[in-house]
């Protein structure tokens, strides 16, 4: 049997720092969702609901790509009450030529926040302005720190807002990032006066009822839904969908019925049969991205398992560059 490597979230936050790379690692992948035959089966969802929890598995074969990954990732939202984080959860490498196990990444839901925040740079990359200068973000999690500093490496950001329902936490997040980041950060209260000046908006919320608004959007915006990847979930209003002049889908499949479009389908404001362009589409020319400076765009992410197959076997191609990790051998 050929030897496991075995890597922990320490190493891996050596091995796949949030950067231009991982941005590209992901933007790849998004391509290959559109290009290749990728298999990505729906993804596997359990709600725990007597604990506030859920449970995801994600995974996909991308041809090129020399392994596949599984992903397991728990999501228990009343963890911060007990001093424990929200997200955790692991990755596991297989050969996509054998089936053999090839490493256990131990990341505690590192790759996942590292990949989602590529997604979203990815996503403002190819809708938003490109003199986008301010950012609302709609949260104060881990996610949303991560989404703010990916989109200082595509975007020419000069200022963000912050806006949390806990205005305290908010507070001390924006201190933080502005020192980070080297631009100014507030928070925010009122949640519609940061969205109305934003250039960017991106949620980053397990909200289960509407957040931002259809009546504060303006001309010329671009708003990254991406907390929105459970059937309950949803954190933008439905009519957000329809007053935007392109919509676009991570995975069409799963945002019909667990992103954004889902509540917009149930409200009747969409069938759901619409055809939508998916990121991976405008990304490679397929679709068409923003057209002018004055068009609403939106982008629903729900997470795929391309963006973990790709993340994950970025990092064990480093790791075997930079001989890092321990190798067990059964």
């Amino acid at each position: 049997m050929p030897d496991i490597k075995i890597l922990t979230e320490s190493e891996l936050r050596v091995l796949v720092p949030l950067d231009l790379a991982a941005i590209a690692c992901i933007e790849k992948g998004f391509a290959a969702l559109a290009t290749s035959n990728v298999v990505m089966p729906p993804i596997l969802s359990m709600a725990i609901e007597d604990f506030n929890g859920e449970v995801d598995v994600k995974t996909a074969y991308v041809p090129g790509i020399e392994s596949f990954a599984i992903k397991m990732s728990p999501g228990f939202f009343d963890n911060p009450k007990m001093g424990l984080p929200s997200t955790s959860g692991l990755m596991t490498l297989f050969s996509a030529k054998t089936g053999m196990l090839e490493a256990l990444l131990l990341d505690n839901g590192y790759l996942t926040d590292v990949r989602t925040a590529a997604a979203g740079a990815v996503a403002a990359r190819h809708l938003s302005r490109e003199d986008s200068e301010s950012v609302c973000i709609v949260g104060t999690g881990m996610q949303s720190r991560l989404q703010l500093k990916a989109l200082t490496l595509v975007r020419p950001l000069k200022r963000a807002s912050i806006w949390g329902r806990d205005n305290m936490k908010a507070n001390m997040l924006a201190k933080e990032l502005a020192n980070e980041l080297s631009i100014d950060v507030i928070a925010e209260r009122k949640l519609e006066n940061a969205v109305k000046v934003a250039d960017i908006v991106v949620t980053t919320t397990p909200s289960s009822e509407p957040l931002v608004m259809a009546d504060w959007l303006r001309p010329g915006q671009h708003i990254t839904a991406m907390g929105s990847d459970q059937h309950h979930k949803n954190e933008i209003e439905s009519a957000c969908i329809t007053k935007a002049n392109i919509y676009v889908a991570d995975r069409l499949s799963q945002t019909r019925t667990m992103g954004e479009l889902r509540s917009a389908i149930e409200a009747g404001l969409t069938s759901p049969d619409q055809a939508y362009p998916e990121l991976g589409g405008v990304i490679v020319g397929e679709c068409a991205g923003r057209t002018g400076p004055e068009i609403i765009s939106i982008a629903d992410l729900t997470g795929t398992g391309v963006q973990d197959t790709a993340i994950a076997t970025l990092a064990r191609q480093r790791s075997e560059v930079q001989k890092i990790g321990a190798l067990f051998n059964n």
